[in-house]
């Protein structure tokens, strides 16, 4: 059991809507467009989309003053068109709208944590702010997950020590930054990752759906 947790932080995508975002399109994008502006696309392997975005710029902006900046303007702009078309086809899990009622009536503090764009999670989920206290997507943190700064901008929102919180997502990012918060973590099986890959990163508990939550915190 969790005890003793005043505020709830969940990832988005996976964890309480479904993962339906074409990241592989996002990376041909953005590769392409970072092969406009003169780099090699073998240069970007490996990296998720934003670290993608972020290589590129410092590597642009040494070749060209303040070509990074644009670059980064225009990728952005690539990736949000996918997510919020992605968006219009969106749906949350089954009872997320109930479980965030029943955790807000327990006093507990929600919040959402999202390498996605602000657009897209209110496109699918318009409610949010009925029981959320903070939805720090990507435009609203200078560095997002796996940084732990992620969760700590929402956690500094919900006036919410990490040590007090949990944190729950679906990806092994998620629960890298919620350690590094000094949050519980728990990874949940309804999006990127399977059970081992989950567990290689060392969760407090593994569960098959974020509902329930309901069941192991109090």
């Amino acid at each position: 059991m969790l005890t003793g947790r005043k505020a709830v932080l969940f990832d988005f995508d996976g964890t309480l809507a479904h993962l339906n975002v074409d990241f592989q399109a996002m990376r041909r994008a953005v590769r392409r467009l970072a092969e406009q502006y003169g780099l090699a696309a073998d240069a970007l392997d490996g990296l998720f989309v934003l670290e993608m975005i972020e290589q590129s710029r410092a590597m642009i902006e040494k070749i060209s003053s303040g070509g990074g900046r644009r670059f980064v303007g225009r990728a952005m702009d690539l990736i949000r068109d996918i997510e919020v078309e992605a968006a219009l086809r969106g749906r949350l899990f089954p009872g997320i709208e109930e479980m965030m009622a029943a955790l807000f009536s327990r006093g507990i503090k929600i919040g959402i944590v999202t390498r996605n764009c602000e657009e897209a999670v209110r496109l699918i989920y318009p409610a949010v702010d009925q029981f959320c206290g903070v939805l720090v997507s990507r435009e609203y943190t200078k560095r997002v997950k796996p940084h732990p700064d992620h969760l700590l901008v929402a956690l500094d929102i919900l006036e919410t020590a990490a040590h007090e919180s949990v944190m729950v997502g679906d990806h092994p990012m998620d629960i890298v930054a919620g350690k590094e918060a000094g949050a519980c973590t728990v990874g949940v099986l309804t999006g990127f990752a399977d059970h081992d890959m989950l567990a290689g990163a060392n969760p407090d508990i593994i569960l098959d759906r974020a509902t329930e939550i309901l069941h192991v915190i109090n």
